[in-house]
């Protein structure tokens, strides 16, 4: 992954305020030339500096309005049959390995309580997964951004 220089920041920081501006346009607002933001676009997305566009979608929008963090223990030996399990379920928004007492947080999305149970279920019975703790998130209060960090020098 890359590091992002200035003109990568302001390119990503106009792409926030309107994330279908076409590439000249684009272009002509930041003073630069239409080649350089579509090679530079490309290298980010090449890079994996970027994520998805399905990343941008709303759980909500899909029938999915209850997220919680599962908290899962594991056999560590099994940890890559876990995690390869755990990418097979569509309600998996993402997975991290902690610090810490818990070996794996996991973010997913439900369409309802019943339904988070299930997910929960689902998880629990991964290879390697001992035992989980699942907290269900009540609203957002600070959704996930980048917006101050491409703004700090």
């Amino acid at each position: 992954m890359q590091q992002l220089d200035a003109t990568d920041r302001r390119i990503l920081l106009a792409l926030d305020e309107d994330p279908r501006v076409p590439v000249m346009m684009l272009a002509q607002r930041l003073g630069l030339a239409r080649g350089t933001v579509h090679s530079r676009l490309e290298r980010l997305a090449a890079s994996g500096s970027l994520r998805t566009h399905s990343a941008r979608v709303l759980p909500q929008a899909l029938d999915r309005g209850v997220m919680a963090l599962v908290s899962a223990e594991l056999d560590q030996s099994k940890l890559n049959d876990a995690v390869e399990a755990l990418r097979k379920i569509p309600e998996v928004l993402e997975c991290h390995a902690p610090a810490g007492d818990t070996d794996l947080l996991i973010r997913v999305v439900a369409h309802s309580p019943d339904d988070l149970y299930r997910v929960s279920e689902e998880i629990r019975f991964c290879p390697g997964i001992t035992r989980t703790s699942t907290q269900m998130f009540l609203r957002e209060v600070i959704p996930y951004r980048t917006t101050g960090l491409l703004k700090q020098d």
